[in-house]
């Protein structure tokens, strides 16, 4: 007997759709949870998903990356990478497992709202793919970290971090709810698989992948090499479905969802991916900076699919743009400061060779954020170390809950984004972030930010220390400068050559 191509079977076996007789359509695909603006079902039967896999292929394929991941670590297991390791590369692991690690988990629950809900054939059925890819995600970067738990109490994050307060992690469930968890299938869809996904998390991986083999660690670049590869798949979900949507006048609707998952995973970006390069990475292993990282691979890219699919560039593009080149500076230098109320050792990056680096690669830096460093410098140069630690809280922005910075020096205009809504006063980072919070202020207004809860009297004693208890941070996995003010003796001898 003949066996058929795959192309000659594909559509008629993945073509899932029929007409219920038992119950109504709207009870089968209800809105809330199909979230499909509203359209008839035969409109989603023109939606063709541009990878297109088996079962059987599908599990031949991950069976085989498996194979390759643990083998790696395997061979590695007994390398010295851990003890041979840069304090910044180790912070930058930690960091990584505990923000992205059971964030997986919750990913896989979005993929299956799409299986079930999901009013195309060919979308459920990518999405079956990606719901196993999430759980295989979660399952690898819970147990790639747990060989360091003993040597390093930080790593324990990986498996801790979603069930504490600690402030990052609370911005991090407050995007990941938004775009994961409380949303219906095409609403999963647009915000995650296309925006977050296909606009940000895939070209990070890549990255994030190719920076470990510099830096040796290639256990963690195999393994970020094996998710990658899923991500560029079921990332891919979205997109046949926007164009569906533009099509049949559901433009309008596509673009406030999509442009409400950019400005709030670029802020969650800005935080987790800009410090890691331009200041944990060792100067000798980057290759770009963050804002050229950004420019390349995530601005030309996300620009050009967005117009392609009949989308228009976010209203907030060009601060978008202006925040590339300025606010993860800020981010660093604040996590830097509150160091204790992080679970990693965050790097400071600024010893001179670095400082030169960070000038070449951003204009004016020495005369703005470099201010705030010389002063952070003198006073542990002068042995004033309790003048390089926080002694309460930063304000905090109400959507993005990170807190609001702008870049300091002569121009500094450092202000907040205010709203009040039903008798509530809200503070904001910046326009994007208010934005988001109008277009939808009942999904937000009865969130409390971790000053909100400082304030309401949830943290008890109400200091630094009261807060610390309440993040579940313990000694022994609070922060502190990651290389311990070794790159002081480097600013001693430049000061010294200079007066000379």
């Amino acid at each position: 007997m003949a066996v058929l191509n795959r192309l000659d079977w594909y559509d008629i076996a993945r073509d899932t759709n029929w007409t219920p007789t038992y119950v109504a359509e709207s009870e089968l695909f209800p809105e809330e949870l199909s979230s499909a603006f509203g359209l008839p079902a035969e409109v989603f039967e023109e939606y063709d998903e541009p990878y297109k896999t088996t079962y059987p292929e599908y599990v031949k394929v991950q069976r085989e990356k498996d194979a390759g991941a643990y083998s790696v670590k395997a061979a590695l297991e007994r390398s010295k990478m851990f003890e041979n390791a840069s304090p910044g590369w180790l912070s930058v692991l930690k960091l990584h497992f505990g923000a992205i690690a059971r964030g997986e988990y919750s990913a896989s629950s979005a993929e299956a709202r799409m299986v079930r809900f999901g009013r195309a054939p060919g979308m459920r059925n990518m999405a079956t793919f990606g719901m196993m890819d999430e759980i295989r995600h979660s399952q690898l970067q819970l147990f790639f970290p747990h060989q360091y738990v003993s040597k390093d109490r930080q790593f324990d994050w990986a498996f801790k971090a979603y069930d504490t307060n600690e402030w990052a992690m609370i911005a991090a469930r407050h995007f990941f709810d938004d775009v994961m968890v409380t949303r219906g299938a095409v609403g999963v869809a647009l915000t995650l698989t296309f925006a977050f996904e296909s606009g940000f998390t895939n070209m990070q991986f890549l990255g994030l992948a190719a920076d470990a083999a510099e830096a040796g660690d290639w256990t963690f670049s195999s393994l970020i090499s094996s998710i990658q590869t899923d991500e560029s798949r079921h990332a891919q979900i979205g997109a046949p479905l926007v164009q569906i949507l533009v099509k049949n006048g559901k433009k309008a609707e596509a673009q406030k969802l999509v442009d409400i998952s950019i400005w709030r995973a670029w802020k969650l970006f800005s935080i987790l991916t800009g410090p890691v390069m331009d200041y944990y990475t060792p100067l000798e292993h980057r290759k770009q900076s963050f804002k050229e990282f950004m420019q390349e691979w995530i601005v030309v890219q996300f620009e050009r699919s967005l117009l392609e699919l009949g989308l228009d560039k976010p209203w907030f593009w060009d601060d978008f743009l202006h925040e590339i080149d300025e606010q993860h500076h800020g981010m660093h230098l604040g996590v830097w400061f509150w160091r204790p109320t992080v679970w990693w050792n965050p790097a400071a990056g600024v010893a001179p060779a670095e400082r030169e680096w960070l000038e070449e690669k951003y204009p004016g830096w020495n005369a703005t954020w470099g201010q705030c460093w010389d002063v952070i410098t003198d006073n542990a140069l002068d042995n004033k170390m309790e003048q390089t630690l926080p002694v309460t809280l930063p304000v905090v922005c109400n959507m993005c809950q990170l807190p609001i910075n702008f870049t300091p020096g002569p121009a500094w205009k450092t202000r907040d984004f205010s709203l009040t809504y039903e008798a509530r006063d809200y503070h904001f980072c910046s326009e994007g972030c208010r934005w988001c919070f109008e277009q939808e202020p009942t999904r937000y207004q009865d969130h409390l930010s971790l000053v909100d809860r400082f304030l309401a009297g949830q943290i008890q004693p109400p200091d630094l220390g009261g807060a610390l208890k309440y993040m579940n941070l313990a000694p022994g996995e609070m922060g502190e400068d990651a290389l311990k003010f070794a790159w002081l003796d480097e600013v001693r001898a430049e000061r010294l050559k200079k007066a000379s």
